[in-house]
């Protein structure tokens, strides 16, 4: 792995929340587009329009279990003086149908058979005495029950006009129509349409790959047990959940010790399955802030173009921030901070949006609202920053859930919004309106 040296910016430069992302977003490119299956496709983005190749449904056919018979025949048809047909013969769904239906005659069919020719209508088997000779009757017999087929007479008690319970040749989509366009981000309805319209694979952009990691040598895993000094890694568990709530394909990678040559090599290690990496802690200026340390180096002159910078935002939480690229591919990687809800608040402003960059989709953020404070005080903000405070939203209004701090992990767990007070508000009172991020 290399680096190269940052760019050539103050070294106390304060960047904008906007700057930073503009930064980000014009420096990850889309992932290159390939053919996959229908259900390895699931969450991607398609890259082309799919035109339909055959009509849904690609014949007319019954919409009800019942028998398809011509209009005229049942006309007069009532439970006082029934209509009484001819049956001959069966109609399934799946098989291929010969029979005809002809003055005087009905054909017992099934939901999804083809409509026989001859036949206008489908009376359904509750408007008949299924052929037993009696009054109506609430289903049809199973044919394992009914050895003797098809044959013999119906009676039907009601009429029907011409087209009824017939689903039309390409009533859903039309051959050449356009099924779906490209952008579109493929969910299980999209799929069910390719696989109606007899498509197996699709040509999309591939779900990233993200490969998340914490690092500090205070991180245990869960189920361990603590010792003093020692607190459980929340941050990968949690970032590695957004990337996938984001459609991201992620990767966890367990607590990285503070000694940066672990650190460069894991990453190493790592990039063969990454497009974005993605690291939590050891931003700040710590002695002991190993990202920091172990990327801020000169890189190989061979990958120009190639390194990592770190930033102070004006924002909170969040502040120190570190982006660039690394590795012979130029991964992008987002250095996020530790604190835990710095981490969770830099992934919705920076890593989701590169996310869905390399989705190829364009709208890359959260929705976001307007929405009245409801609040026991005024909200106080550091002047200069744009502060992000965990909130609760519903029906228009938001309240904070937790305090200020960075380090509040519970808060975010009861909080479904972020409220944005701007760079230059410092207090907002109850009862103002304020803007909000979305977060679910």
């Amino acid at each position: 792995m290399s680096t190269a040296a940052p760019r050539p910016a103050g070294h106390d430069q304060l960047w904008s929340v906007d700057e930073h992302l503009q930064d980000i977003l014009a420096t990850v490119r889309p992932l290159e587009p390939i053919e996959l299956q229908l259900l390895d496709a699931q969450g991607c983005v398609l890259v082309e329009d799919v035109t339909v190749p055959v009509s849904l449904p690609p014949f007319d056919n019954s919409s009800m279990d019942g028998y398809a018979v011509r209009v005229a025949d049942v006309a007069g048809a009532s439970e006082e003086f029934p209509v009484v047909l001819e049956v001959v013969g069966d109609a399934a769904a799946g098989q291929a149908g010969r029979l005809h239906v002809g003055p005087g005659q009905a054909v017992r069919i099934m939901t999804g058979a083809p409509l026989p020719p001859g036949a206008e209508t489908v009376v359904p088997v509750e408007w008949t005495d299924g052929g037993l000779g009696e009054g109506p009757v609430t289903g049809m017999r199973a044919r394992s029950q009914a050895p003797e087929g098809a044959a013999g007479t119906v009676q039907i008690h009601r009429p029907a006009e011409a087209r009824a319970h017939v689903r039309a040749a390409g009533s859903d989509v039309k051959a050449g129509d356009r099924a779906l366009e490209a952008g579109t981000v493929l969910g299980p309805p999209q799929i069910a349409l390719l696989a109606a319209i007899g498509r197996g694979t699709v040509r999309v952009r591939p779900r990233p790959r993200v490969v998340v990691m914490s690092t500090g040598s205070e991180l245990v895993q869960p189920d361990e047990q603590l010792a003093t000094g020692q607190i459980y890694d929340s941050n990968s568990f949690a970032l590695t959940a957004a990337a996938r709530d984001a459609g991201a394909i992620a990767y966890r990678v367990g607590a990285v010790a503070d000694d940066a040559e672990t650190l460069r090599d894991t990453i190493e290690d790592q990039l063969v399955r990454a497009d974005l990496m993605v690291t939590t802690g050891g931003v700040s200026v710590g002695a002991y802030d190993v990202v920091k340390e172990a990327l801020s180096h000169a890189g190989d002159e061979d990958e120009p173009g190639s390194g990592v910078e770190f930033r102070k935002l004006a924002m909170q939480p969040g502040k120190p921030q570190g982006f660039g690229s690394i590795g012979p591919d130029h991964t992008p990687l987002l250095a996020l901070p530790g604190n835990p809800v710095s981490s969770y608040v830099s992934f919705e402003l920076f890593v989701r949006p590169a996310i869905r960059a390399l989705m190829g989709l364009t709208d890359v953020r959260r929705p976001r609202t307007r929405a009245t404070l409801v609040a026991d005080k005024a909200l106080t903000s550091p002047k200069g920053r744009r502060q992000f405070l965990r909130g609760s939203h519903t029906d228009g209004e938001v309240r904070p859930v937790g305090g200020a701090g960075s380090h509040l992990v519970a808060a975010l767990a009861h909080a479904d919004a972020l409220i944005v007070v701007p760079e230059d508000v410092e207090s907002v009172e109850p009862g103002s309106e304020v803007e909000v991020v979305l977060l679910g």
